[in-house]
């Protein structure tokens, strides 16, 4: 059996027709990414092959979808379900888990927003959601810094500052501390409970560095510092629309001359069912609709300039950086 990451070949016919039964298929789809997400979380400890092989039913949805075929020498499982970095597969996994806890919380709820936004959400979900933006934070150090004019030699510097803001459990503050060991990384966070399960993040991370970072309960429209920052992270789509706008100039004026902002936020997605899952999974979160381009026009009105886009995965996030004018 091969479980290598070789192309599946393309469904003879759309993989989600909603023609004949739209409620049937749509709970079937449920059922498919239940599959894909108790496999993926499975294969963290155990060979794919060995996954796919021990479940045929459950690997047989896979193939429903496309997402394993069946080649000369057995089963081809699709690149999204073998990913050679152990770190990023499991926050890929986890970042499914809390989407999917996420759509039963809104099937649960029924329409509207729920009181608290964030904060409605269990411990579970916070961890999960907060655990997969280490991801992220290593696509960040690893792959776009190092293409941020000066940002590499400013973070390599003793005593330079990191701000992490919406930090949450404070793993993606912890994977950028680890991956900068000169740097101080600062989280801030409106929800206290997220900040308290971010303890035993630290706690539970190496010391040396933990050590490096701090978590407080701040919201990012009070940020007061100025010209302290080396790097700011901003995750737009976790802020309400009003409180983006009201935190942005506060955060570009924290911005140290030359120093870089980048901020997550959600692709323009092709499709119509992602645009309007998107835009309503970020609001029902307190979050926000705002897309790249948006951010990037926001950005730029504020006097920031060298704007970059850089996608991380494949429907993830997209990253826009934007460079704070030496004196």
């Amino acid at each position: 059996m091969s479980a290598s990451p070789e192309p599946a070949a393309p469904a003879p016919n759309p993989v989600l027709s909603l023609d004949e039964d739209p409620v049937g298929v749509l709970e079937a789809a449920v059922w498919a990414m239940a599959a894909l997400v108790s496999t993926q979380r499975q294969a963290l400890s155990e060979p794919l092959a060995d996954v796919l092989a021990k479940d045929p039913e459950r690997t047989a949805v896979l193939e429903s979808v496309s997402l394993v075929r069946r080649g000369s020498e057995g089963l081809v499982a699709h690149p999204s379900l073998d990913r050679a970095d152990p770190a990023t597969a499991r926050s890929a996994v986890e970042a499914k888990l809390s989407s999917l806890r996420q759509a039963v919380a809104a099937a649960a709820d029924g329409a509207g927003t729920p009181e608290g936004g964030w904060g409605a959400l269990d411990d579970e979900v916070l961890l999960n959601q907060g655990r997969a933006s280490a991801a992220t934070g290593r696509a960040l150090a690893a792959r776009i810094v190092p293409r941020l004019a000066g940002s590499a030699e400013r973070l390599a510097a003793e005593g330079s500052r990191v701000l992490d803001v919406g930090t949450g459990v404070g793993a993606l503050a912890l994977a950028l501390a680890e991956a900068f060991p000169q740097a101080r990384v600062e989280g801030i966070d409106v929800l206290p409970r997220a900040l308290e399960l971010g303890k035993g993040e630290l706690a539970a991370a190496d010391p040396a560095v933990a050590a490096r970072v701090s978590l407080r309960h701040q919201d990012a429209v009070d940020v007061a510092e100025s010209e302290a920052y080396q790097l700011v992270w901003l995750p737009a789509p976790f802020l309400s629309e009003a409180a983006l706008r009201a935190a942005l100039p506060r955060l570009v004026a924290a911005l140290a001359p030359g120093a870089w902002l980048v901020a997550g936020t959600n692709p323009v997605a092709d499709d119509a069912l992602r645009r309007s899952v998107g835009r309503w999974s970020a609001v029902r979160g307190g979050g926000n609709s705002f897309d790249t381009v948006r951010m990037s026009e926001e950005l730029a009105a504020l006097g920031l300039g060298e704007i970059s886009t850089f996608p991380t995965v494949p429907g993830g996030p997209v990253l826009v950086a934007a460079r704070r004018a030496e004196r």
